[in-house]
């Protein structure tokens, strides 16, 4: 009897223990403090190709779009001058006319002639006077007529040369966005969603090329969310974000991996207040990533955004928002964070 009731204790302490176990993981698990791991080094979902293609596709296809969007507004200035100059050409052309009819009629000789006939040399004189200063201002009216025609022909043809460049990167871009496009389709998504869309103020522009393109950009700057780097513009976006009201947990450098977290091209937005979880967020929180993704697709051309993937669905300039096959996990599908690579 009485090993019977040291067994029974023996049991009980187990179950309590066991028990007391279970409350205190329950209780981290559910805790909000203390944020897990960011997703790991290569658990952002699809694959390293998958990843290697979105990147290659995406950054030409920012840089064709940059280009057509400087080309354009180039064109949309010359437009504006060569209105202007088809005005000045126009009325210049007018004036010389009129010159063109006196000369043929005889005006200028007919006026040194009468002038020689008169037998005064003063009057001789003040006439030629007179005719030397009409010929002059007449002259100076076809100069500048001419100068007018000239330039208007040399801005037309700056204007094909810029619809010239549009064409040349609109191709580009077209194929891009086939590759980016065949790529998602490869691994499992690519098909068109709803998406999420607009989230809150425009972002401040950052620095591109003369021509529209994203300058290249080394890892240079202290990242404030760990120990590693960040590339400028990177950093910029993340600024920014913040700025928007975008202040929960952030992760963005990782040393180990593939992707663009090695190169300081890449930060992962918690949509928990303190951390990462391991399970999908639901509600405010998911209300957040919505709003996070969207404000970055709203603002990615003034970021250099190449994808942002949210919630088993990613975006790029060249696709739009279509499905992602991240693999199942959280972190994978993108379910408890936005993940955002600029160029």
């Amino acid at each position: 009897m009485t090993a019977l009731l040291r067994h029974t204790g023996s049991a009980r302490a187990q179950i309590t223990l066991v028990t007391a176990v279970l409350a205190v993981l329950a209780v981290l698990f559910a805790m909000p403090g203390a944020p897990l791991a960011a997703p790991g080094a290569d658990d952002e979902g699809g694959t390293v190709a998958l990843r290697k293609k979105l990147d290659s596709a995406t950054r030409a296809y920012n840089n064709a779009k940059g280009r057509v969007d400087t080309s354009r507004k180039k064109q949309k200035k010359l437009d504006k001058e060569i209105k202007a100059l088809k005005a000045k050409s126009d009325a210049l052309y007018g004036q010389v006319g009129q010159m063109a009819a006196a000369v043929y009629k005889g005006s200028w000789a007919g006026s040194v002639t009468a002038l020689m006939e008169s037998g005064s040399p003063d009057e001789l004189a003040d006439g030629m006077t007179t005719v030397s200063y009409l010929a002059t201002r007449d002259h100076k009216q076809i100069k500048a007529f001419t100068g007018a025609h000239d330039e208007l022909a040399k801005k037309r043809y700056a204007v094909e040369l810029e619809m010239r460049k549009q064409r040349e990167q609109l191709k580009k871009m077209a194929k891009r966005k086939k590759e980016a496009l065949k790529a998602l389709i490869a691994a499992g998504g690519g098909d068109p969603t709803s998406g999420f869309y607009g989230g809150g103020p425009g972002a401040a522009p950052a620095p591109r090329n003369p021509d529209g393109s994203w300058p290249p950009e080394a890892c240079s700057e202290p990242d404030p969310t760990t120990s590693g780097c960040l590339t400028p513009r990177t950093l910029h976006a993340y600024k920014q974000a913040r700025n928007a009201g975008f202040t929960r947990y952030t992760s963005c450098h990782r040393s180990g991996g593939s992707g663009e977290h090695p190169k300081g091209r890449a930060c992962d937005f918690a949509a928990f207040k303190d951390g990462f979880r391991n399970y999908a967020a639901t509600g405010s929180d998911k209300q957040y990533g919505d709003n996070l993704a969207g404000w970055f697709v709203n603002n990615a051309n003034r970021l250099g955004v190449m994808y942002v993937i949210w919630y088993r669905q990613s975006w790029s300039p060249g696709t739009g928002w279509t499905s992602y096959n991240g693999g199942g996990s959280p972190s994978g599908d993108h379910t408890n964070h936005v993940h955002v690579s600029i160029q």
